[in-house]
């Protein structure tokens, strides 16, 4: 809404349905045709937006989608264990003591339970101060250190995993909206005409221009610019003004380094 992009235009250049699209924006994920498509969908559409889909798609990870049945199991094989147990112990009648009834296992859990906490209690109220804190504290730290250990060759805790960094954006994103009368002229890092020294009057729609670098003749400031998303501040003037636009962001440029599409 701010870009002023209509969303029959998005569906014309990401190929997604404008239902799918107002779904997205709406967070109708039901209206979806499932989890993998909407992933792709929400990466396809902001990457159009020149925003961070990486980050969207985990948060919609986080938020929405539901552990698979594969990684439950993995989470509590006894579970399963038990489950398969119950197939193959002769139905509900449990074929003559193949299995304890499930209150009866969870009563014992519970009690186990109840047991530990005690156990806890009273080892922590003999060490003082804070002495009941310090294994909750030191032991998940600990355990990490152990794992990065292995997975490093014997480096114990200390040795870091190098993070992931998201990949660099390899287009630049150029988007024009005329407040008036403008003379635009645009063109690539190879010298293509991508736009042919046109004039846009107000409220005119400009194509959404991609490339790796491109540069821009404007006729005077009455327009705005969005460079990957953001806007760029294009000065007063009654004059040519002119921009190189590249995935970092937009230079202004004058004189034999303006464009001219003739």
């Amino acid at each position: 809404m701010r870009a002023r992009i209509d969303i029959t235009e998005v569906e014309l250049a990401t190929k997604i349905r404008a239902k799918y699209l107002r779904a997205i924006e709406n967070e109708e994920w039901q209206l979806l045709p499932g989890s993998t498509f909407a992933k792709s969908f929400i990466r396809t559409y902001a990457d159009y937006l020149g925003v961070d889909s990486r980050s969207l798609v985990e948060e919609y990870k986080l938020r929405y989608e539901r552990p698979t049945e594969s990684e439950l199991r993995a989470v509590s094989p006894g579970l399963a264990r038990d489950r398969r147990g119950n197939r193959t112990g002769g139905g509900r009648g449990g074929g003559g003591g193949a299995g304890a009834p499930r209150w009866a296992i969870t009563v014992g859990l519970l009690a186990i339970l109840v047991a530990a906490l005690y156990f806890i209690g009273t080892r922590g109220g003999d060490d003082g101060d804070g002495g009941g804190t310090t294994p909750t504290q030191t032991q998940p730290v600990a355990r990490r250190g152990a794992r990065r250990g292995a997975r490093g060759g014997g480096g114990g805790g200390e040795r870091q995993q190098p993070q992931r960094r998201a990949a660099a954006p390899t287009l630049a994103g150029l988007r024009l909206i005329p407040s008036g009368d403008v003379y635009v002229c645009l063109v690539d890092q190879d010298g293509r005409v991508l736009i042919p020294g046109r004039t846009f009057a107000a409220g005119q729609s400009v194509p959404l221009q991609r490339a790796r670098s491109m540069r821009v003749t404007l006729g005077n400031s009455n327009i705005a610019v969005r460079v990957n998303g953001r806007s760029v501040q294009v000065p007063a003037s009654s004059e040519a003004i002119g921009f190189e636009i590249t995935t970092r962001g937009a230079t202004p440029i004058s004189g034999d380094q303006l464009p001219t599409c003739t």
